[in-house]
C-alpha cells in the first residue's frame, strides 16, 4: 500500500456551521458539495477535505455515533515559520475557531499551536522544517 490520503472526512454535527467556517470564514474554496456533504480540494490537488454528516458518517462505517471528546485525531497545517504559526492561529481565531493551545516551542524542536474548529476538531498549526509546509 503506497502511503497516500485521498479524502480527510470530518463527521460533523452542524455541516451548515462547519461549511461557513471553512468555506465562508477561512475562505476555503468548495470544489463539490451536495445536499448533504461539502468538500474542498487540498494544497497541489492530490488530496479532498470533506465535511459529511456526523450520524451519517458513522452509520455508513457501520459505528455507534456517540462519540464525544478527544477522538483521537488530530489535523496539522504546516508553515515556513514562527510568524506563520502565530499569523495563522490570529486567523482561525477571528474566524471562530477556539484557540485550545496557544504556539510555543515544541518538544520535538519546532514552533506549534493548537485550535479547535467550531465542532472541537483539533489543528495542530506548526513549524516544523522537516515536513512539507502548505505556505
Amino acid at each position: 500500500m503506497k502511503p497516500h490520503v485521498s479524502v480527510i472526512t470530518l463527521g460533523v454535527r452542524d455541516l451548515a456551521r462547519a461549511k461557513e467556517f471553512y468555506n465562508g470564514r477561512l475562505g476555503w474554496p468548495i470544489r463539490w458539495e451536495d445536499y448533504n456533504w461539502v468538500c474542498f480540494v487540498l494544497g497541489g490537488g492530490s488530496t479532498a477535505f470533506a465535511l459529511y454528516p456526523w450520524d451519517e458518517l458513522a452509520a455508513d462505517a457501520r459505528m455507534p455515533a456517540d462519540g464525544s471528546g478527544f477522538r483521537g485525531v488530530t489535523l496539522a497545517y504546516i508553515v515556513r515559520s514562527a510568524e506563520r504559526v502565530d499569523e495563522i492561529l490570529a486567523e482561525a481565531e477571528r474566524a471562530g475557531a477556539e484557540i485550545v493551545k496557544p504556539a510555543q516551542r515544541a518538544t520535538w524542536g519546532g514552533y506549534s499551536g493548537y485550535f479547535a474548529d467550531p465542532e472541537g476538531y483539533l489543528w495542530e498549526v506548526a513549524k516544523a522544517d522537516e515536513l512539507p509546509a502548505a505556505e
